[in-house]
């Protein structure tokens, strides 16, 4: 069985690869075949958006002439930042949010004038992922990780992409673009719904 990651992001197949690369599992990204694709994400959840990003790659992989003898296992996620105070936004459209050509820095910086009368108390939020993985029977799994903390004052760190530098870990006094690799892993939502994920495939790779 192969197993094939539904992405064109670089920055999350290098981050899913690595929390995979301890599992025994060996996971491939669209890239590594030199194939891209782009599947939809227009459910109105989380798990409505990382199954059919599942579903619709494994069904593109399928349909390749080249795949008649091969078993895609394909693995996709789908998360995305819920802040409190701007009533779970941006939420299941994080990726889209403002458009999807933002750059984030723009987002986090738009996100940071929207909350700057805030209170401390006000600014709870949490990453969520979930994992959704289509096996070659068609069998769907699903796991989801959660992250809790706030949003930070002012944007910090360089590690991780997307919202992590205005993501802070009140326990740590950090952001989780403050965080190395390793650690973000650790702790974050997808390394959460991925260790999952890897549990309940013991036994497929």
């Amino acid at each position: 069985m192969v197993f094939v990651l539904a992405t064109n992001n670089p920055n999350k197949a290098r981050e899913i690869g690595a929390l995979f690369s301890c599992t025994g599992i060996d996971v491939l990204s669209l890239a590594d075949l030199g194939l891209t694709f782009t599947p939809g994400e227009d459910g109105n959840t989380f798990v409505d958006n990382a199954v059919q990003k599942a579903t619709e790659t494994a069904a593109f992989l399928r349909g390749r002439a080249d795949s008649a003898d091969k078993a895609y296992a394909v693995l996709a996620d789908d998360s995305g930042l819920i802040i409190d105070a701007l009533g779970g936004l941006p939420g299941v459209d994080s990726a889209l949010y403002m458009g999807a050509d933002t750059p984030y820095e723009v987002r986090n910086a738009f996100i940071l004038k929207q909350m700057q009368n805030v209170p401390d108390e006000g600014r709870a939020a949490r990453f969520v992922c979930v994992a959704a993985c289509v096996l070659p029977d068609g069998e769907v799994l699903t796991a989801t990780g959660t992250l809790e903390g706030t949003v930070a004052r002012e944007c910090a760190g360089v590690n991780g992409f997307g919202y992590d530098p205005l993501f802070f870990l009140p326990e740590r006094g950090l952001t989780l673009a403050q965080l190395s690799e390793g650690e973000k892993n650790e702790i974050s939502h997808r390394g959460k719904a991925m260790r999952e994920m890897a549990r309940k495939l013991e036994g497929y790779a």
